[in-house]
């Protein structure tokens, strides 16, 4: 089957290197031309691990390449929709975008041919793909995205179940023939209710964080320790050990802000009240203030101090510094005045923007190095091997990930989410 993937950041390259692998015929398609220079050469826009070694594979095998141009949809089965939705510093998605780019290919698709959309786009944005490309030859369907940087592969590989939605047994025949070598299980139904599956899914992800978030805060000023009510809460046969409740820092990175701001938009256009979803946007909003709220407890001012963070990026596995709370975390410290020394072990260069801001250190050591705080971050596991007398004397680590490390430091001031203070 020949597939057209477009949109070539995380989701399209790992969905273009696996199709590849399981044998289809696949055309990368990105309108970037430096980008489309790059992964011909087999080098990747963000990390994944093992993606690089399948996508080299597949370039070498010819199974896959990357082009440019919209006219490769031309003689495609399938045209797979993967651009990353922009959103902005509000979580508002910028779906023209992806609904411009859509209509371009779609008009350049064969008779019978699928177009299928997997980014993250409000509910109704297939029937207004419909509508306005005013055209039966094409049909339509929606598979919400359901990646995870760092997991990615197998995810794409070896999925729990994917959720497809479409319109008549036609496409349903010809997306089977897509998902088979990967989905023993897919959840079929119609394309509005695949939309708002993904809404749906996020949106509870969402008010999971919030509600533990919440809790673990009056864990704090009570005595009470948030990891102990975690395991009592997963201990219930009605919540479950696989629930997604960890106490740690607000969602980011847009993906879950993003759906949260879908549903309260939809709300808003249909003058429908969602209270709950109203107040997990509200309840996230003042969470992200965590750090700072106690950071200011223990130095009324920052100006001339210099503040240690310890990872940059968005999360473990990935190279991408794109609504990375730590970033947010470094700006504030800058603002008020603050040296902010940082070590990544993926960053080796800052954006132009951050240079300014950041003092990036080659070493974790480096980055202590005269620091009368650090702020742990983002999780990577080579932390761990940090020696407890490296640490300056305050640590604030929202998610506890170095505790039984720093711990060990006499006379030290240690501060996370849930942890009685």
């Amino acid at each position: 089957m020949k597939i057209v993937v477009a949109g070539l950041w995380h989701l399209g390259t790992v969905t273009a290197g696996c199709l590849a692998a399981a044998g289809h015929d696949v055309v990368g398609v990105d309108e970037d031309e430096a980008l489309i220079a790059r992964l011909s050469a087999g080098e990747l826009p963000v990390a994944e691990p093992g993606l690089q070694e399948i996508v080299q594979a597949e370039l070498a095998t010819g199974r896959l390449r990357f082009s440019s141009s919209f006219a490769e949809a031309s003689g495609a089965d399938v045209v797979w929709i993967t651009y990353d939705t922009p959103v902005n510093e509000e979580d508002r998605a910028d779906i023209d975008f992806v609904h411009s780019r859509a209509m371009r290919l779609a008009a350049n698709m064969q008779a019978g041919a699928v177009l299928l959309v997997s980014s993250q786009m409000p509910v109704g944005s297939i029937a207004r793909l419909e509508r306005e490309f005013g055209a039966v030859r094409v049909r339509f369907a929606c598979s919400p995205e359901n990646l995870r940087l760092g997991k990615a592969l197998q995810v794409f590989r070896s999925p729990d179940r994917v959720v497809v939605g479409v319109r008549d047994a036609e496409t349903r025949a010809i997306l089977e023939g897509v998902w088979a070598p990967f989905a023993p299980r897919i959840e079929w139904m119609s394309v509005e209710s695949a939309e708002m599956t993904k809404h749906a899914i996020n949106s509870f992800l969402a008010t999971s964080i919030c509600f533990i978030n919440e809790i673990a805060t009056l864990c704090e000023r009570t005595g009470a320790d948030a990891l102990e009510v975690e395991r009592g809460l997963k201990s219930d046969l009605r919540i479950g050990p696989g629930s997604y409740l960890h106490a740690g820092g607000a969602f980011a990175g847009g993906t879950l802000a993003r759906d949260i701001a879908f549903l309260r938009s939809i709300s808003e256009r249909t003058a429908t009240g969602v209270p709950l979803i109203d107040g997990v946007y509200q309840s996230n909003q003042y969470h992200k203030s965590w750090l700072e709220r106690r950071v200011r407890e223990v130095f009324p001012s920052l100006a001339g101090r210099t503040i240690a963070i310890l990872g940059l990026t968005y999360k473990p596995g990935t190279n991408t510094l794109r609504r990375s709370s730590a970033v947010e975390a470094a700006e504030y410290f800058h603002s008020q005045g603050a040296r902010v020394q940082a070590f990544d072990p993926q960053i080796s260069d800052l954006p132009v923007a951050l240079q300014p801001v950041i003092q990036l250190a080659a070493r974790a050591e480096a980055a202590l190095a005269g620091a009368e705080a650090l702020v742990v971050m983002t999780p990577w596991p080579e932390f761990r091997e940090i020696k407890a007398e490296w640490a300056p004397a305050v640590v604030f680590d929202a998610a506890r990930f170095l505790e039984s490390t720093l711990l060990a430091r006499p006379g030290l001031q240690y501060f996370s989410i849930g942890r009685s203070l």
